[in-house]
């Protein structure tokens, strides 16, 4: 099982992955709301986009803009359960359970919280 630097150091290594970034629209919306809110979304999303063993929309749940936990996700490879499946060996049709929804949850924060710290 990698940390989340391993996880993050690698996912650096993905042309893809690595174009994410945080806007100054980001950056503002979290300073307004805090970090704890944006965990907690980050956690709602996580519950009710990926954590349930079907998705009907797979693939196509996480926009690429409009929050900063979307923008986490896509460069974290946490948008969808193919992603998952890709990089973290998560199979696809069984529900996350708590601790694996806790661990993308951690993921995601670490990644916003790096990017917040680039100025």
């Amino acid at each position: 099982m990698q940390t989340i630097d391993q996880a993050l150091e690698k996912l650096k290594k993905s042309d893809f992955r690595a174009k994410f970034h945080l806007d100054s629209k980001d950056r503002t919306y979290i300073e307004e709301k805090g970090m704890e809110t944006i965990r907690r979304h980050a956690e709602d999303f996580v519950a009710k986009r990926l954590a349930p063993a079907v998705i009907p929309n797979d693939g196509r749940q996480t926009p690429m803009r409009g929050h900063p936990v979307f923008k986490a996700q896509h460069a974290c490879a946490c948008c969808c359960r193919g992603c998952l499946n890709k990089w973290y060996r998560v199979p696809k049709g069984v529900e996350l359970t708590q601790d694996q929804q806790r661990r993308l949850v951690n993921l995601l924060m670490a990644w916003i919280e790096r990017e917040m710290g680039k100025r």
